[in-house]
């Protein structure tokens, strides 16, 4: 399924092939480390780094009789050298090259989504500035409220995906360590000395304290992150949806040409794109459970984690860098229908100015309970199908005798209502031209 799914970027992350390459410079480095404390010859640890190869294809045949796969990555490298290959793992212990090399993969996996998720805020800056003014219903409950624009949604959208961003930076610096630390992290057979000099190689911190292994609530701190990047853009996708309904159409995922909605009803446009994104998230949210069942193991280690990683860990990055592109491809052309936008926010006939009515009348002395119910009877009229709030409460001797026209007017005046959105778009950082 993920090769659907999988940019080119990111899928090479996770082939084998550049699994077994970090792990090869994980060795090499390592080597180099001993040499330099006088452990082995120099000589040897030039003729490793420049001779050291491997071939997948036999590192898969070879696990097929070692039913293990770094026994199998070690045998087949020393295939390519000579004598030198005894200092191959020299020290170590699985894990130091399996979770070091695991932190470089994830560590670049995290760069290329942060690379996604600055052109995915571009674009909701972008559309937040373009459609500022562009006024509709904001509904809660589903139920109309008050007027808002597309703008200070997109401004919305735009503030939490910079949390997201800021959270994954975290989540990086957590995951992006090495350890080199022996069979339960205690540096029996290998000092410090190796591990610093590795980790600073490759751009790793070396973790202060490890067991066999490098502690996995730091892996589950950043599934957890993507596990909320994916619940926002289902947040965003799931709007698109309900916004897209017949019955209220104010915007519109793309639909291409040649594009085909039903194999039965030839009419049809769907929100395909978003409900794949909310679908994909449910995925992602459930890789992350399974990420935070990996923080305990037995003692220094078992290996319940491994199996459980090896499927989380690329699905989940996979997922979250294709579903932050295709957000930003959806939103980036996203068809906007303002005409229907204003027969939608008609549709209430001046009920969403009751909160401004009620204040209107506390401001001219009455109770909050006196001027709530009155404003609530002439809305209830309304609802029930006697005109529009503003006709109503013209009508209602009690409100005529509070209120004059001309106040009248400037309560059910749409701009009052909406003249703070130049001020909250620029409080989310979104200044004007940029759309």
């Amino acid at each position: 399924m993920l090769e659907r799914y999988s940019r080119p970027e990111m899928a090479r992350v996770w082939t084998l092939e550049n699994k077994f390459r970090l792990w090869l410079e994980v060795e090499i480095l390592a080597c180099e480390a001993w040499a330099r404390l006088g452990r082995i010859p120099a000589e040897a640890a030039e003729k490793i780094r420049a001779g050291a190869r491997f071939s997948v294809q036999r590192i898969l045949e070879l696990e097929k009789s070692t039913r293990h796969d770094v026994i199998a990555f070690t045998r087949c490298v020393a295939e390519s050298l000579g004598p030198e290959s005894r200092y191959l793992h020299y020290g170590l212990t699985s894990s130091d090259v399996v979770d070091t090399a695991a932190s470089c993969q994830l560590a670049e996996a995290v760069d290329i989504i942060d690379a996604g998720l600055a052109g995915l805020l571009e674009v909701l800056a972008r559309q937040a500035d373009k459609h500022r003014y562009t006024v509709m219903m904001g509904r809660t409950h589903g139920v109309h409220a008050e007027p808002v624009t597309l703008g200070l949604k997109f401004a919305l959208w735009y503030q939490e995906f910079l949390r997201q961003r800021r959270r994954l930076a975290a989540a990086r610096k957590e995951v992006a360590v090495g350890k080199l630390s022996g069979a339960v992290g205690s540096f029996a057979n290998i000092p410090p000395e190796i591990e610093a000099y590795v980790c600073a190689k490759l751009g790793l911190e070396p973790a202060p304290v490890s067991s066999q292994v490098l502690q996995r609530d730091r892996h589950a701190a950043l599934m957890t992150t993507l596990a909320l990047i994916a619940a926002s853009i289902e947040k965003v996708a799931l709007e698109i949806r309900n916004l897209q309904r017949t019955e209220t159409r104010e915007v519109e995922e793309p639909f291409y040409p040649g594009q085909k909605g039903s194999s039965a009803m030839p009419h049809k446009r769907n929100p395909v794109g978003c409900e794949q994104l909310c679908g994909l998230a449910r995925v992602v949210r459930a890789n992350s459970l399974a990420a935070l069942e990996n923080v305990a193991l037995w003692h220094e280690r078992d290996i319940s984690h491994s199996s459980a990683e090896r499927v989380i860990l690329p699905d989940s990055t996979i997922l979250v860098d294709y579903m932050v592109h295709r957000l930003a491809d959806i939103l980036r052309d996203l068809h906007v229908y303002p005409e229907q936008m204003q027969k939608n926010i008609a549709l209430s006939r001046g009920l969403t100015f009751s909160g401004s009515l009620l204040l209107a009348l506390v401001d001219k002395g009455l109770t909050r309970e006196e001027a709530y119910d009155l404003v609530q009877a002439a809305a209830m009229q309304v609802w029930q199908g006697g005109g529009s709030l503003r006709q109503v409460a013209a009508e209602q001797p009690r409100l005529r005798e509070l209120l004059t026209e001309q106040e009248l007017d400037a309560i059910f005046d749409l701009r009052r209502l909406l003249a703070r959105v130049d001020d909250i778009l620029a409080r989310a950082g979104i200044e004007k031209g940029r759309g």
